[in-house]
């Protein structure tokens, strides 16, 4: 599998008209103006979206992304959080496109933000949103019942060779979307074949931990950051994750990766803020800096080594140019599996 690669920005140049220069207080009106922007902004509480339910990685990411900003004190506002489910992020995505030019909502998206439009659950893609910032990597990770026969993730591989329809994947993203898909990428690089025939369900509620702890399905495949608790209090088994090496402290950094098993591939799941389609430039710069700042603290530090995730800002443009090239890449992954629209 390619690894995703990162790709570099552009800058804004602001040009003066002559009748501006004429008129003189025309010129220091603009330039009050928008000083006046930059310090009223925001004045009243913000909407922060999670486009799925409570528990997911987006959840997880938003909410903790507020609470750093208001521990802090980046942010004065309110900025409460608002759980948009369905569709594998299609929901939110519509939702979206209701608030067109609004300077108030921020919401996390991942790689399903990519996958929903080329699989074809919706026609509406990362052009349709305002990139404000790439923050981090996180990391896929494949994890089982306490009492599963599952010991390590060559077990499972071994069975779907001998039959893809023996082992029963979950995952809280839609069917073609990142759960699903990391785990097929892992499966094909394991040699298993017939990898479409392997039975995925979606759990868009975000309840895969409680349906592989029930036995609904065998294997559960998640972010490393949303299971660390039920790692941790040793009610699920961590059999793999799909970091190049191991991340994180603690239970985390004792997950084994793909690559350590044998499975020469890699999945790496970015996460970032956007806002509403045409989103106004001064909000833009406003959260485009306020990000930068919170991911320099050592609070966000704290909790990115928490949940074993790599830091990675980007600003606007080269995030724009980062999921173009996202967006050729997974092309080619669903045309490999089949589920290419």
């Amino acid at each position: 599998m390619k690894k995703i690669k990162t790709i570099a920005g552009v800058c804004l140049t602001l040009v003066m008209t002559s009748s501006m220069i004429f008129s003189g207080c025309g010129s220091q009106s603009a330039n009050s103006d928008s000083k006046e922007k930059k310090v009223d902004y925001p004045k009243k509480a913000m909407e922060f979206i999670a486009p799925a339910g409570a528990g997911g990685g987006w959840d997880l990411t938003i909410r903790t992304t507020a609470k750093v900003l208001g521990d802090t004190k980046l942010v004065s506002v309110p900025m409460p959080i608002t759980n948009k489910t369905g569709g594998g992020g299609a929901i939110a995505l519509s939702y979206l496109q209701q608030k067109k030019g609004s300077d108030s909502i921020v919401t996390v998206y991942s790689p399903p933000l990519i996958l929903i439009n080329l699989n074809g659950s919706t026609e509406y893609g990362y052009k349709n949103t305002t990139p404000i910032a790439r923050l981090i990597t996180d990391y896929g990770a494949f994890v089982v019942a306490k009492d599963s026969k599952y010991k390590t993730i060559n077990d499972v591989m071994e069975s779907l060779k001998k039959d893809p329809k023996s082992v029963k994947i979950g995952g809280n993203s839609s069917a073609g979307s990142m759960d699903h898909i990391q785990f097929l990428l892992m499966a094909k690089a394991a040699g298993v074949k017939n990898i479409k025939e392997i039975p995925y369900i979606s759990f868009q509620d975000n309840s895969g931990s409680a349906q592989v702890l029930g036995g609904h399905v065998d294997v559960f495949s998640t972010g490393l950051g949303e299971v660390r608790t039920l790692i941790e209090s040793s009610q699920l088994r961590a059999l793999a994750s799909t970091a190049a090496k191991r991340v994180g402290t603690g239970v985390i950094k004792d997950v084994p990766t793909c690559k350590e098993m044998g499975i020469d591939a890699v999945f790496e799941n970015w996460r970032g803020m956007f806002g509403a389609p045409d989103m106004p430039d001064y909000a833009l710069k406003y959260w485009e800096e306020t990000f930068k700042k919170m991911s320099e603290t050592e609070d966000w530090k704290k909790v990115c080594e928490t949940n074993g995730w790599d830091m990675v800002y980007q600003n606007s443009e080269d995030f724009k140019k980062f999921l173009d090239g996202c967006n050729e890449q997974y092309k080619e992954i669903l045309q490999e599996i089949g589920m290419l629209k």
